[in-house]
């Protein structure tokens, strides 16, 4: 399928695509005789593993480092994401990636009450 197709069916954007391809979370395409890339169904069931790793939190940076543990997902979606092994890349993306977001969830914390002591205590 062409590239329209293929981000249509993954739900995503062409330009997405050409970024991922970019950044080697997606291997090159096969392509017509004519230049046009072609993707496969294993094509749309990586960028659909991708768009769900991204909708997690994590970065393209994040996925680039682990580029070439991505089929595992692809062949097995309910795959553990490196939990199960802590010395894994993936594991210790997924553990930078929550310690991240635990410090921003404290941060918003600590803003939401000020916000609220600032809003409740006005002259």
């Amino acid at each position: 399928m062409r590239i329209g197709d293929a981000a249509a069916a993954a739900g995503t954007t062409p330009r997405a695509l050409r970024l991922y391809e970019q950044r080697g979370l997606l291997p090159p395409p096969r392509r017509t005789t004519t230049g046009q890339r072609q993707y496969s169904p294993d094509d749309v069931a990586r960028i659909r593993v991708i768009r769900h790793l991204l909708a997690l939190g994590l970065t393209i940076d994040d996925l680039h480092s682990i580029a070439d543990r991505l089929h595992l997902l692809v062949e097995n979606p309910q795959r553990p994401c490196g939990r199960t092994d802590p010395g894994s890349p993936g594991a210790q993306i997924v553990d930078r990636r929550l310690a991240a977001l635990d410090t921003e969830i404290d941060r918003l914390s600590r803003l939401r009450t000020r916000l609220a002591h600032h809003t409740h205590h006005q002259p």
